[in-house]
């Protein structure tokens, strides 16, 4: 009897851990894609710039226009993180109208982006569509209309970190929660700042980690950066100079930049 019993309670252990192990696994978050967890359209910067400096212009012209979606890098790398824990899409439903859609875009970006990423009986479905990157290129409008606004970025209590946390030593407890981050399969949102210059503050989400190539000493990162929607960009770990370094682009001339991680908890 005690025998048969062992055996119930082995069976009972072993469907117990495979039941866990199955909820586990139903509520994990997908390996992140440029192609597919990205945005279609871009940021742009306020200012216009060239070789990373900025310029005044007195008036827009015809071949170069004023950048009109502006100031919202903080908003796109949060809205790509949440639709990531917090959507689902199902590509063989009826697309919604603009005015369902709008609601369910607000019903993603109003949740708090350090929840528990959600199983997919939970998610809020969009219908119609394969991915973010194909429904944002879609229902463009849609999308920017509704995932918020830029200004209030300007504001968030954790930007402070630039002035009072500036040292190598917060930058190497930041590389190694990154590396933590993207070792559990999650991402990270990375304000980088050059402060008190002003050559960037700017928002990318880190999504992974490239292999070395034979005697490179940095370490190299994926980065989804909002205003490039045409390929992912990269950011750079330096361990002999404890500090890392951003991908050169029109908008800014290249190399040191402070981390600092953002949306991993309440006011940060």
């Amino acid at each position: 009897m005690f025998g048969a019993w062992g055996k119930l309670t082995g069976v009972w252990w072993i469907s117990a851990v495979a039941l866990i192990g199955a909820a586990s696994t139903s509520a994990a978050e997908p390996e992140f894609r440029f192609d597919r967890d990205t945005f279609a359209f871009e940021n742009a910067t306020v200012l216009k710039y060239h070789d990373g400096i900025a310029f005044f212009r007195p008036k827009s012209e015809a071949s170069d226009p004023a950048n009109s979606y502006t100031r919202r890098c903080f908003i796109m790398t949060r809205t790509a993180m949440q639709f990531r824990k917090f959507a689902r899409f199902d590509p063989h439903g009826v697309p919604l109208n603009n005015q369902e859609l709008a609601q369910r875009i607000r019903a993603v970006a109003r949740r708090a982006p350090w929840l528990e990423v959600l199983p997919d009986n939970q998610r809020i479905v969009f219908p119609g569509y394969s991915n973010l990157r194909e429904i944002s290129n879609t229902r463009t409008k849609v999308f920017e209309d509704n995932i918020g606004s830029g200004f209030m970025s300007y504001f968030r209590p954790s930007n402070a970190r630039m002035v009072f946390l500036a040292s190598k030593g917060y930058q190497e407890k930041t590389h190694q929660n990154l590396d933590a981050i993207l070792a559990r399969g999650d991402t990270f949102v990375a304000f980088l700042t050059t402060y008190p210059k002003m050559s960037i503050n700017h928002a990318v989400l880190v999504y992974g980690q490239k292999r070395n190539s034979p005697g490179d000493e940095l370490e190299h990162y994926f980065v989804y950066d909002p205003n490039h929607a045409e390929a992912p960009r990269e950011l750079t770990w330096s361990p002999r100079e404890c500090a890392f370094a951003y991908q050169k682009d029109i908008d800014f001339i290249g190399g040191f930049v402070r981390v600092y991680q953002s949306y991993d908890k309440p006011l940060q």
